[in-house]
């Protein structure tokens, strides 16, 4: 069964009585290449274990089935389970999860579903409305060796951004701290069904063992990297403020860190953000 031939998957949802949810996101994929190349570079092999956010129909879970020891979806439409039985019935390393991956206990799932893997990897087509949320649980479990995602194409850009350019945000330095991170192509918005107003990427993030830089606080490098990104027109000096420090200290601080007060937070790299955290926690 191609669940990527546009008859199939209209003759599966008109069997079923299924329409498209906005409320969920839901665009399901309808170009085979994508599903194919997404599970080729999820960093998958015979003994991997693989958690999948939002299978929908399958396409992409057919992928992993295929070349995986065992698959777990987590799915929160409950109208899904009778269609995956039909797509995805002669799977016998296919288990779906029904919950929301923003109230799961990842770690938990994971260590209950995954025994004898020698490896586990996520891997998702996540909808837009909760890419930042689901990526952040994800990473943040601290259970999968690499994690694997389609997300629009703005948020993979700002992902994967350097410093200083246009598509660096809070989110980048947060990525670039916990993962190596790195865009392997485009999907174009034709690729899927309904057609979404934006394009997509797939992006790739080995999990770090250990972060590139080391820091004496974590959170408070995290709220110095909020607040610095808090108000983007303003310079860096006025954005630390925020925390609730004087300015003349704040001044003194990026000093030491040799840093300009008057930078705006979109300079600074993840090794400044740690400077200036580890200098913060000196004076408390």
């Amino acid at each position: 069964m191609d669940l990527c031939d546009i008859n199939v998957l209209k003759m599966l949802l008109a069997k079923h009585g299924f329409s498209f949810s906005k409320g969920l996101g839901q665009n399901f994929l309808c170009c085979a290449h994508v599903p194919v190349s997404i599970a080729e570079n999820a960093g998958i092999d015979e003994e991997t274990g693989v958690l999948e956010v939002g299978p929908g129909i399958g396409t992409l879970t057919k992928e992993l089935c295929a070349r995986a020891k065992k698959v777990v979806a987590v799915e929160l439409d409950k109208r899904l389970p009778p269609l995956l039985e039909d797509t995805l019935g002669q799977y016998k390393n296919f288990e779906l999860v029904m919950g929301d991956i923003l109230k799961t206990d990842i770690k938990v799932l994971v260590k209950e579903h995954f025994e004898g893997c020698t490896s586990v990897v996520a891997c998702a087509n996540l909808p837009y409305y909760i890419t930042t949320p689901a990526l952040s649980a994800l990473i943040d479990s601290k259970v999968f060796d690499r994690i694997t995602v389609m997300v629009q194409k703005e948020v993979a850009l700002r992902m994967c951004a350097e410093a200083g350019s246009g598509d660096y945000g809070a989110f980048t330095p947060y990525i670039a701290f916990n993962t190596d991170a790195r865009i392997l192509f485009d999907v174009g918005r034709e690729c899927f069904v309904p057609s979404p107003k934006v394009d997509s990427a797939v992006v790739s993030m080995e999990v770090l063992k250990t972060p590139p830089v080391s820091v004496s606080d974590e959170k408070l490098m995290f709220s110095v990297i909020k607040a610095a990104f808090g108000q983007r027109r303003k310079t860096l000096l006025n954005c630390l403020s925020s925390l609730g420090m004087p300015k003349d200290e704040v001044r003194d601080i990026l000093n030491s860190c040799g840093i300009s007060p008057s930078i705006r937070g979109e300079r600074l790299d993840i090794s400044d953000f740690a400077a200036i955290s580890d200098a913060i926690h000196e004076r408390r």
